[in-house]
């Protein structure tokens, strides 16, 4: 069966953040929360009905007092079927406006998702609302997919194999993801329990120590808003904090936030500004949530990259690709790159046959995933890989039980 001549819907639904659009399009149309607000009363609706309830922003601004929020995705792992599909009939009916029967879809999952929820998934998609076509794509492929295309005008060397590890981190989780050939060995991927909510946790307790006079029902987003507009990582946070210390007026900043009340509030930001995202590199700096989590996000690179095959292993080194906008924090990349090379080095010797180890950032690196997916939705090759709406009446819903991308070595 055909395709619809139209473009592809491409949805990344993620534990923090929820990006959809088409395929073609550079950027996501929409990003909301991935939260649905609904009343009490409504609890039972149809997914499709009046949509008498809302998501993202809409069920956080003002005025949403009333609705009960629930939080569909824990660990970028669907966790409540009923309020994503609430979602998803709200990002397709009332945001993009388009009838799903008339686009095929692209999904994305997180690696190691259970053949469950992706049949799960397919049944949703396909049933309630009747697209004609689907793909879930993985999240690690996509993003290497994304770095690649965008940084290849630059680097013509990079050619078409898509070989790299992605480290993919956003509100929810971190992964390390290794991809060889467009395949992901599935038994190397390792998950890092710290992510850009860590770090804004990170940062409101660091706050609070400090005795900022932050109104209790602003303090958590405050601490978030200041991690996304003052953090940055630094070489050395023990030296940095000298520096501040010998000069704050260079190293402060202020935020000036509003209560629910009205009442505005001004915090000086000074050590929170390098503190919050150390806790990738010295995660025993946070003693909240995963607070048994002792090892650095570069040292779980390098295991990953050493439990592959030995023949993959200086390319995988060399093509470490940063997806995600908890790796958006300035000098993030020359970071990982710095310490991931100290431990290769440490391990050759430093001898001049040692692996060159390299980190990629590119431009679409925040919704990496997102974009992708929308690469892969205007390709040649889609139509072969979509699972049609006949292919899934014939077979049921483990026509998507395994996916071709996972592959052991």
């Amino acid at each position: 069966m055909p395709l619809p001549d139209r473009p592809p819907c491409t949805i990344d639904v993620g534990t923090g953040f929820l990006k959809f659009g088409l395929a073609g399009e550079e950027a996501p149309r929409f990003v909301e929360p991935t939260v649905l607000g609904q009343h009490p009363a409504a609890a039972s609706s149809s997914p499709r009905g009046d949509l008498d309830y809302v998501i993202g922003s809409a069920a956080l601004g003002e005025g949403a007092g009333g609705l009960a929020l629930t939080y569909p995705m824990r660990g970028g792992i669907i966790q409540d079927f009923d309020a994503w599909e609430k979602v998803m009939a709200a990002a397709i009916y009332r945001h993009l406006a388009i009838f799903p029967e008339d686009h095929a879809f692209i999904l994305t999952e997180p690696p190691l998702n259970t053949p469950e929820n992706r049949e799960y998934t397919a049944e949703i998609m396909f049933e309630t609302f009747d697209v004609p076509a689907l793909h879930i794509g993985v999240q690690a492929v996509l993003a290497l997919y994304a770095s690649w295309a965008a940084a290849e005008h630059k680097d013509q060397e990079r050619g078409g194999l898509l070989t790299g590890v992605v480290v993919d981190s956003g509100d929810g989780c971190t992964h390390c993801i290794p991809v060889v050939d467009g395949f992901v060995l599935s038994s190397s991927i390792r998950s890092v329990p710290l992510a850009g909510r860590d770090v804004t946790q990170h940062v409101q307790q660091l706050l609070r120590e400090c005795g900022a006079k932050v109104p209790p029902d602003q303090s958590l987003e405050a601490a978030r808003r200041i991690k996304e507009q003052y953090c940055y990582v630094c070489s050395d946070p023990a030296r940095e904090a000298e520096k501040a210390a010998a000069d704050a007026s260079k190293y402060a900043r202020q935020y000036m936030g509003v209560s629910r009340a009205g009442t505005p509030f001004a915090v000086e930001v000074l050590r929170e500004r390098f503190l919050g995202p150390e806790i990738f590199f010295n995660p025993q700096l946070y003693t909240r949530g995963a607070s048994d989590w002792r090892t650095p996000l570069p040292d779980v690179i390098d295991s990953v990259v050493q439990s592959c095959p030995i023949d993959t292993r200086r390319s995988l080194y060399g093509n470490i690709s940063l997806s995600g906008g908890s790796t958006m924090f300035k000098h993030f990349g020359h970071r990982v790159q710095r310490d991931v090379q100290r431990a290769v080095d440490g391990r050759t010797g430093g001898a001049g046959s040692a692996v060159d180890v390299r980190v990629v950032s590119h431009p679409m690196q925040r919704y990496a995933v997102w974009y992708g997916a929308s690469l892969l939705g205007l390709s040649a090759g889609f139509g072969d890989i979509a699972v049609t709406r006949e292919q899934y009446h014939e077979h049921g819903p483990s026509v998507v039980r395994s996916n071709v991308v996972y592959r052991e070595w």
